[in-house]
């Protein structure tokens, strides 16, 4: 591998960079995805048995357990609730604050793998013009086309171009299916949001 980077040239350097932030941030969605692994609906229909058996108070504290951008967004809303009872207007305002700030969390680490979707590739046939730019050098140096001249900086060319693709087909794998996850979730919490003010509003009409 050593030898393989080495004769890579000076554009291996800057795709080991592009590398190690692909690798950290597909972690670092994974473990974030694996954290807010709990389907919205699910914890929606848990949520309205809480509110209906033990009342908003309850709800919160339940809400408040719950790491998953949902359980903070439902959290915000019933909190609201408490304060201005049914007014949709500012409880629809409430889950609008609220979402803004978990739909950076759930995109937080998308840009980096898209930056790295495209400089990948784009680095490494920097890295196949260096290498050609090198042999045709190595020719001009000696005066004539010999083939251990050449070889290196094709070798170069093709080295720096395999690896700049190799990086990025997977992150712009990656990529795909974090944002196909965080569009489904997107619908799901606000869904679940609509249900839960329904309720509540539902639950003040029953209690006039």
């Amino acid at each position: 591998m050593l030898d393989f980077f080495q004769r890579g040239g000076w554009t291996m350097w800057f795709l080991l960079a592009t590398a190690l932030i692909s690798v950290v941030f597909i972690i670092e969605r994974i473990i974030t995805f694996l954290i807010m692994n709990k389907s919205p609906q699910k914890f929606i229909e848990k949520l309205q048995n809480v509110i209906e058996a033990e009342g908003v108070e309850h709800a919160v504290e339940y809400c408040s357990k719950n790491p998953s951008p949902v359980g903070r967004i439902m959290e915000a809303v019933l909190t609201e609730f408490q304060y201005i009872g049914k007014n949709k207007d500012l409880l629809e305002e409430a889950i609008a604050k609220t979402g803004v700030k978990e739909l950076a969390f759930l995109d937080r680490g998308m840009a980096p793998l898209a930056a790295v979707t495209q400089l990948a590739p784009m680095l490494g046939f920097l890295g196949t013009v260096s290498g050609m730019v090198a042999a045709f050098d190595s020719i001009a140096l000696a005066g004539t086309v010999e083939p251990k001249l050449v070889a290196s900086g094709i070798s170069q060319a093709l080295i720096t171009t395999m690896t700049g693709l190799s990086i990025a087909i997977p992150t712009s794998a990656a990529h795909v299916v974090f944002s196909e996850v965080i569009n489904n979730y997107t619908r799901a919490m606000e869904d679940a949001s609509n249900r839960i003010v329904d309720l509540l509003l539902q639950m003040e009409v029953v209690e006039e």
